[in-house]
């Protein structure tokens, strides 16, 4: 946050984490609408854009119209326990891909009923060595290197994309078990009501047919 942020022209890579199953609410189409929108907006500007996507409900959303746009995907990657170790080979693939600008899109964790979607900018390598140096300076200065910033600039921008990769896909974590939660809440009483309601309508029509038939029986009764 200490480097300054400019609104340059140039090409994009918008990284999206979501999830690998779905019944959590709007969790994932969120992330998807929000990474479509910026990648339309950048194209309406000339700017090229590649995607990452991590997360098959991601893919699934973004594939059919985009799907030549998406430059890697990270699959299944709930499967196993999330570890810093998976978000630094994210990383080392966002830094093989050499990006101008870098865009995450995700879910960040703001209660247990709401959540909020962010396409957070990050600063590229690329960014941090065409930016002006005084201002660099000025933002780097307030720490001490050993050896010099030059010379581990690229391995700490490296790490800084995993920390970056590794805190969005843990606020997207919780967003989306505490999103599925509601989700669930919200279907289990739907089912209750509509229980509720078919037995209602059950025991009307048994209790419409038994007394038919008790009045048949008490005029047959009659009859004789």
């Amino acid at each position: 946050e200490r480097l300054p942020m400019e609104d340059k022209a140039g090409g994009m890579h918008i990284f999206g984490i979501t999830s690998d199953k779905g019944l959590c609410g709007g969790v994932n189409t969120q992330v998807a609408k929000i990474a479509r929108n910026s990648l339309i907006e950048e194209e309406a500007k000339g700017n090229p854009v590649k995607m990452m996507i991590v997360g098959n409900k991601g893919i699934a959303a973004l594939k059919r119209l985009y799907g030549d746009r998406i430059q890697k995907s990270f699959e299944e990657a709930a499967k196993v326990s999330w570890t810093f170790a998976y978000a630094s080979i994210m990383a080392e693939a966002i830094a093989a891909g050499e990006p101008n600008r870098l865009k995450v899109c995700s879910n960040k964790f703001k209660s247990l009923v709401s959540y909020d979607t962010v396409a957070t900018n990050c600063v590229t390598i690329h960014e941090a060595k065409t930016m002006d140096r005084a201002e660099f300076s000025k933002a780097m200065d307030v720490y001490s290197f050993e050896p010099s910033i030059y010379e581990v600039w690229d391995d700490l921008h490296e790490f800084y994309y995993a920390t970056v990769i590794h805190g969005a896909y843990l606020e997207g974590a919780v967003s989306e078990q505490s999103s599925r939660m509601s989700a669930m809440e919200n279907a289990s009483k739907n089912a209750s009501e509509m229980l509720e309601k078919i037995s209602l309508i059950y025991n009307r029509a048994r209790q419409a047919k038994i007394t038919t038939e008790l009045c048949e029986i008490i005029s047959g009764a009659s009859a004789v």
